[in-house]
């Protein structure tokens, strides 16, 4: 391969995403409340506890795999934040936490909500919404940073979003 090539394919390796699709192991998927943990149906605890994790990890770089202040990749960040902020244990993988609770419309996001999106073949990748069409994730190319839904790259790559945990409707 060419020197052209091999930057090109090292690009877009990076933008690609979060997680690539595997296959299905049959295992169900669920969200479990672990010691204490803050009810996801407030709205305004769960803003608040999503701020305070983006001050803590902002700016940490992407590192797949990775799940510490070092380097996290983006079904990391969603599994410590829901694990150490909010007190629900979540899957690992982006593939598993597009499972867990129920899809929701995009238009009734609200603090918390888990936000798919397609970025490559087969790359999924996930954030946490928090309010007025902006999202928190850690982005491939940023590491930990707050997003807009309105931004053109991830309006064309949004997927779907879930809800999660102890919330009703």
């Amino acid at each position: 391969m060419n020197p052209r090539g091999i930057v090109i394919s090292l690009m877009l390796l990076l933008l690609s995403g979060c997680s690539a699709v595997s296959v299905d192991n049959g295992s169900p998927v669920v969200s479990v409340a672990i010691g204490e943990n803050i009810d996801l149906a407030d709205t305004q605890a769960v803003k608040e506890s999503l701020y305070q994790q983006f001050r803590l990890w902002e700016g940490t770089p992407y590192d797949l795999g990775g799940l510490n202040l070092s380097g996290v990749d983006c079904s990391g960040f969603v599994y410590v934040t829901y694990r150490d902020r909010l007190g629900w244990h979540l899957p690992r993988t982006t593939e598993r936490q597009a499972s867990v609770g129920r899809e929701i419309a995009r238009e009734d996001l609200r603090a918390g909500d888990l936000v798919f999106f397609k970025t490559g073949f087969k790359v999924r990748h996930v954030g946490m919404y928090l309010e007025d069409g902006r999202f928190l994730h850690a982005s491939t190319s940023r590491g930990v940073i707050i997003s807009s839904l309105l931004n053109p790259y991830w309006e064309d790559a949004y997927w779907h979003s879930r809800r999660v945990g102890n919330q009703d409707d």
